[in-house]
């Protein structure tokens, strides 16, 4: 019967983990929305999984004895550098100019927003999605409306 009791999980934690898997992806979808629409149209499904990928690994750290803190960090090292790797693959360089930067930055944010939230510091989840779309927003037309040439500018040309 113990077997049994280890195997089935707790409904409550199953719940509490769940809504927190959901609020990471959800806080990523405006940013993957912003760059869905882009010239490259990257990100749209990858930012929210990102996201939903990190809090999961935060919520099994959470997990480990508060002790093992250098077993915490190791996990969690592993996890920035995992998301550093999937968001260098959004970096393209071609013709002397790199693009996808801004992607690959914005892909990195969406793994600290699961972080966050796994870490259950929804309040830094949420100032990191929102100051993550406003700039995308904000900075991107910034920038195009500083460029004076007629061709179709991509936001990621940073």
């Amino acid at each position: 019967m113990d077997l049994f009791q280890d195997i089935i999980p707790d409904v409550e934690r199953l719940g509490i983990d769940l809504l927190k898997v959901l609020l990471a992806f959800l806080l990523a979808l405006p940013i993957a929305w912003e760059r869905g629409h882009g010239a490259n149209n990257t990100g749209f499904r990858t930012l929210p999984v990102v996201a939903m990928a990190a809090c999961g690994f935060a919520l099994v750290i959470a997990t480990v004895d508060p002790a093992e803190v250098e077993a915490r960090a190791r996990v969690l090292q592993g996890v920035i550098t995992g998301i550093g790797f999937i968001g260098g693959g959004a970096i393209l360089k071609h013709n002397g100019s790199v693009h996808g930067l801004v992607t690959a930055a914005t892909i990195w944010n969406a793994g600290a927003i699961g972080v966050a939230v796994g870490f259950g510091r929804i309040s830094i989840a949420i100032v990191l999605s929102l100051i993550n779309f406003a700039s995308l927003l904000i900075l991107t037309s910034l920038d195009n409306n500083g460029k004076n040439t007629g061709a179709k500018q991509e936001a990621d040309s940073e």
